[in-house]
């Protein structure tokens, strides 16, 4: 099942995609409740009836604008350094732990939404990345039982000013520009994407591939991550872990490959879905 958090007819709502369109769960139970987030929360208290086929179309997915799956998540959390080709192309050194760093969630844009390049900046790199969204409370999570914390999966492009992320060795700063979080297009439940290991993600810029590599390549698995994270933080419905990037970044090429107004990035994940996005200037306030 495919869910998608949308704007249609000026108003935000979130809804299920069926092979007619979107079915509008905003316009039956919005009043209770209002997004995905809360959604999942329901959901994990058996609050929601279980959706069945046959659901009504209510839009044309040409009809909505997107919006991220999940809007306001509580958490975002990051992973660097968790493909090999990656790790090595940085030259860092193996890990014994995940490389984490947190990614504000007013920084998040849809499927379709520009990314927004700031003036203060033209390193603007891509990173296509595993997006999971998680389903269930839980804190210290065994291994064993971390699969069942899984809601969903999407697709997400970390765009990263590298400029500001090398300012120092915390990365912070180049990952939380406005604008620069695609997600999208929608989140898809385990049991519709099946097993990660051989299905491939690749980023492409203006058509041409710039990373590709299969799932199975992560170096710390979505089960070692949810293990990890929740020892020192509790993870809720609604939070988001991004899984790491392939190698074939921008910055590590010769001469570097930035992103610029005009181009057009993609990142495609087998059984999960396709992100597109824009790249535009941002534009002052005022």
């Amino acid at each position: 099942m495919r869910f998608v958090s949308f704007e249609a007819e000026g108003k935000a709502s979130y809804g299920i995609v069926t092979g007619k369109g979107i079915h509008d769960l905003g316009a039956r139970i919005g009043s209770v409740v209002p997004d995905l987030k809360s959604y999942l929360k329901a959901a994990e208290l058996g609050l929601v009836p279980a959706a069945t086929a046959g659901l009504a179309a209510d839009y044309a997915v040409g009809d909505i604008a997107y919006l991220p799956p999940v809007t306001e998540p509580g958490k975002v959390i990051c992973v660097g350094l968790n493909y090999e080709g990656h790790r090595l192309e940085t030259g860092r050194p193996k890990q014994t732990y995940p490389t984490l760093f947190a990614r504000f969630a007013d920084t998040l844009i849809g499927h379709n939404v520009a990314i927004r390049r700031p003036p203060v900046s033209e390193a603007l790199d891509y990173e296509g990345e595993l997006a999971v969204v998680i389903g269930r409370s839980g804190f210290r999570i065994p291994k064993e039982e971390a699969a069942s914390f899984v809601a969903g999966y999407s697709c997400f492009n970390d765009a990263s000013l590298r400029d500001f992320q090398n300012h120092t060795h915390q990365f912070m700063p180049g990952k939380n520009f406005p604008g620069t979080g695609a997600f999208g297009p929608d989140m898809v439940t385990p049991d519709e994407v099946g097993p990660l290991g051989d299905l491939k993600i690749e980023t492409r810029l203006n058509g041409v591939v710039v990373q590709q590599a299969k799932l199975e390549e992560l170096l710390f698995s979505i089960e070692e991550l949810i293990t990890y994270i929740s020892i020192f933080t509790p993870l809720a419905p609604g939070d988001v872990l991004v899984t790491g990037t392939p190698g074939g970044v921008g910055f590590k090429r010769t001469p570097p490959l930035y992103m610029k107004p005009g181009d057009v990035v993609e990142v495609e994940i087998d059984k999960v879905g396709q992100l597109r996005n824009e790249i535009a200037e941002e534009q002052p306030k005022g």
